[in-house]
């Protein structure tokens, strides 16, 4: 332990008096996110619905069959009460609700009109936007066909995000892709720079057993990622106004397995290349864009092929984009977010366990 102790003094003590290092690790992290906090939106697909049919009558499952063959939604779940449809769109099962209240058919024939309401997922503000209006659209179009305006009354509310700001939306999934990729990169060229200026073969001659060397290459740049989710952290919640409804603690213990994974994708990383330049190459093309591009961020995991959606579970990004999202959104804690965490700690472990015994190989 002592040895390990060294180790971690003497990567931290490397890192401090790299002039070039510590602006990139701290600066880099809140410019990107001040760059990037704005980003637009795209149009979704098969939103997921809710449905709370309180009249339960031919003409109300009418009603209902109006919005699922509009092929903009597809039925998620059935709720008998307003409490299963709010925890429906608390655990994301849902991103939109529909609730259609008793004596529903008897307004609609008595000429009086009748009353419904729709409830949309504001924490993905994208999804909560277009599902209103795709909703709207679907009454319309019942009134154009039936030659006659619509005697349905909607009423819709938006959850956890009530003035559909993007931002809010996109900023923490921002924040996530930039501790990836520093925790990634740094980590990715770790090993590679002691082969480089020729440090290695000192490192392999100490008492340390290779997994506690590895430790002490990791350690090092998980502390790094703390500090910088730190330091981005007031830039979220001060400068973009970003609402933290649940709480640190649960954010903090879900972010470590989250780095796990990519502290140990930089470590394999490591392993696949021969010089820094290769190791961010690697990183960057190989790991980080297809995380981007397959984790739900920026396109709804829905809308993808089938092939792709499976390949998704694969992707740490896509549950720490859940975990992020609803912590600051929804409020939500470990109860909803256990499984993403589970599904984090088991990617993380086979990750470092494959780069275990790359590096392993290595040295043999």
């Amino acid at each position: 332990m002592r040895g390990l102790a060294n180790m971690l003094v003497k990567e931290l003590v490397q890192l401090r008096r790299d002039p070039k290092i510590l602006p990139i690790l701290f600066v880099a992290p809140v410019m990107q996110l001040l760059v990037l906090g704005y980003a637009a939106t795209t149009d979704i697909h098969d939103v997921e619905l809710a449905v709370c049919d309180l009249d339960r009558s031919t003409v109300s499952r009418q009603f209902v069959d109006r919005f699922v063959c509009s092929r903009s939604f597809v039925r998620a779940s059935t709720a008998t009460d307003q409490r299963e449809l709010a925890e429906a769109l608390g655990a994301g099962e849902a991103k939109i609700a529909l609730t259609i209240p008793a004596g529903f058919s008897a307004d609609l024939r008595s000429g009086r009109g009748a009353e419904t309401q729709i409830l949309a997922d504001g924490s993905d503000s994208m999804s909560g936007t277009l599902a209103v209006g795709y909703a709207t659209g679907v009454i319309q179009h019942a009134a154009a066909s039936s030659g006659r305006t619509p005697a349905v009354d909607l009423k819709p509310k938006v959850l956890y995000n009530p003035d559909l700001i993007s931002r809010n939306y996109m900023v923490p999934g921002v924040l996530a892709t930039i501790i990836m990729i520093m925790t990634m990169l740094l980590s990715s060229m770790a090993i590679v720079r002691e082969t480089e200026i020729g440090t290695m073969e000192q490192l392999l001659v100490t008492p340390l057993p290779p997994s506690l060397l590895i430790v002490g290459k990791l350690v090092p740049f998980a502390l790094v990622g703390i500090v910088e989710i730190s330091t981005a952290l007031p830039v979220v919640l001060f400068w973009f106004d970003v609402p933290l409804r649940g709480s640190l603690v649960t954010l903090a213990a879900l972010t470590l397995p989250f780095m796990l994974c990519t502290l140990g994708l930089g470590l394999l990383v490591s392993t696949l290349a021969r010089t820094q330049q290769q190791a961010m190459m690697i990183a960057t093309f190989v790991f980080m864009l297809p995380q981007i591009y397959l984790s739900g961020f920026v396109f709804p995991i829905q809308n993808m092929p089938t092939v792709f959606q499976w390949i998704t579970y694969a992707i740490p990004l896509r549950y720490y984009v859940v975990v992020i999202r609803g912590v600051f959104l929804k409020g939500v804690g470990f109860e909803v977010l256990w499984p993403q965490g589970a599904a984090m700690v088991g990617l993380g472990l086979a990750i470092l366990l494959l780069a275990r015994m790359r590096f392993r190989r290595q040295l043999g």
